[in-house]
């Protein structure tokens, strides 16, 4: 029971990171001592549905790591749906100390998955550099508008929930560059049924590709795999920094202002062109309790155990 709900709590906290723009569920299931585990599982669904066709439940049940995904399932989607209505409000009314707590949990985060780095080359090196500039140029992109149809939600999932699972890519960014982000977490907030089940749709199929490719690349080429994973962690740090100058903005569909491209600024800019409090002191205090949270998830992850062993 204390496994499970450890497990549980782990799959809240990758909730909760989901529904943050910028920030990565996969960052979580990474520090928690999880990826691995979760892209195993999530790669043998297939195979596991394949049994359950034949008729062997107990057999499917175990090649999918049933009770693992469904208690982490079981936190994510109590997660989104509880703090979605919250976490809109916070970014709104806190930007600066929310970004701030994200920004000191995603460093050392970067410094985490680094050190499981067996050994630095030329080759990891560069692997590193393709991730920082890959994570950078997703941060820096201009949002577009996709339609809200069927279709377009369907692949927007898809494509979404690859990047929730990568460390350092954050899902609902994506969403928000392809213009989907409010109709989603609209969806969420009211149990939109008919948006939610495309959209998952898209989800799923996304995921059971993607899980069997990255678990394939993190067995063959670990530590290459590794530092352009900690790249993207690194280059996404531009999208979560507390600072910003809105350069434009756009009308979204409800006819409110929001902004369309940012640039990073210093606290001091900030302040003369905004004419706002840059809460610096809180900013640093709220990124260290990221760096707190994350260390004391770590600790609590003990080094690492795999949680199914106790499932």
């Amino acid at each position: 029971m204390k496994s499970a709900l450890m497990l549980y709590i782990k799959g809240a906290a990758m909730g909760a990171a989901d529904v943050v723009p910028g920030v990565s569920g996969g960052t979580i299931a990474f520090i928690t001592g999880i990826y691995d585990e979760l892209l195993r599982s999530i790669g043998a669904i297939p195979g596991a549905a394949l049994l359950l066709l034949r008729g062997r439940v107990r057999d499917a049940w175990r090649a999918a790591n049933a009770n693992f995904l469904l208690i982490l399932l079981g936190g994510i989607l109590t997660s989104v749906l509880s703090l979605a209505k919250l976490i809109s409000y916070l970014l709104e009314a806190h930007p600066i100390l929310i970004w701030s707590f994200f920004f000191g949990l995603i460093l050392v985060s970067v410094h985490l998955i680094g050190k499981e780095i067996q050994r630095w080359d030329l080759q990891r090196i560069v692997a590193l550099i393709l991730g920082i500039a890959f994570a950078y140029l997703i941060t820096v992109a201009a949002p577009v508008q996709w339609s809200s149809s069927g279709l377009s939600l369907f692949f927007a999932g898809a494509i979404a929930i690859c990047a929730m699972i990568l460390p350092g890519i954050s899902g609902s960014f994506i969403l928000v560059l392809l213009g989907l982000y409010p109709v989603v977490l609209a969806a969420v907030k009211s149990l939109d049924i008919g948006v939610l089940a495309v959209f998952a749709a898209g989800c799923l199929v996304g995921l059971l590709s993607f899980a069997r490719v990255l678990s394939w690349m993190l067995d063959r080429w670990r530590d290459l795999t590794l530092s352009f994973l900690t790249g993207l962690m690194l280059g996404s740090l531009n999208k979560v920094w507390p600072w910003k100058e809105t350069l434009t903005w756009r009308t979204n569909s409800q006819g409110e202002q929001i902004p369309l491209l940012e640039r990073n600024i210093s606290p001091d800019s900030f302040a003369s062109l905004t004419g706002q409090d840059p809460q610096l002191l809180l900013a640093v205090l709220m990124a260290l309790a990221g760096i707190v949270l994350v260390l004391g998830l770590e600790w609590f992850a003990g080094r690492r155990q795999p949680m199914a062993q106790n499932l």
